[in-house]
């Protein structure tokens, strides 16, 4: 799969993770999440904030909300793609496994 690129940056996505562990509040949803370092995304709604170039490292300026606009299920397991709401970046992460199971499925292209 070819890389996504972060329309906020000339930068292309790495492999380079930087682990943060944060807790914080859906701003979409309002669920309080529980970050254990790897934790990118809201488990209930799936949304997530354009905050990150490369995973972790805090370095993007955009700050929009990422939505989810589909899923993919490949060896047995769920992938989320997102567009970012203010600047259109796509990004794809893993799904956790405590995330919504059935927005999940409702996500995945039919």
């Amino acid at each position: 799969m070819e890389a996504l690129k972060d329309k906020g940056s000339n930068e292309l996505p790495s492999k380079r993770f930087s682990r943060r562990i944060e807790d914080f509040v859906c701003e979409v949803c309002g669920t309080h999440v529980k970050g254990n370092g790897y934790t990118d995304h809201c488990p209930n709604c799936l949304s997530s904030k354009h905050v990150d170039i490369n995973p972790g490292d805090r370095k993007s300026d955009c700050g929009g909300i990422m939505v989810p606009v589909r899923t993919e299920y490949a060896k047995h397991e769920f992938f989320i793609y997102y567009r970012c709401t203010k600047c259109g970046a796509e990004k794809r992460v893993k799904a956790a496994k405590d995330d919504n199971k059935e927005l999940l499925m409702e996500l995945l292209p039919r």
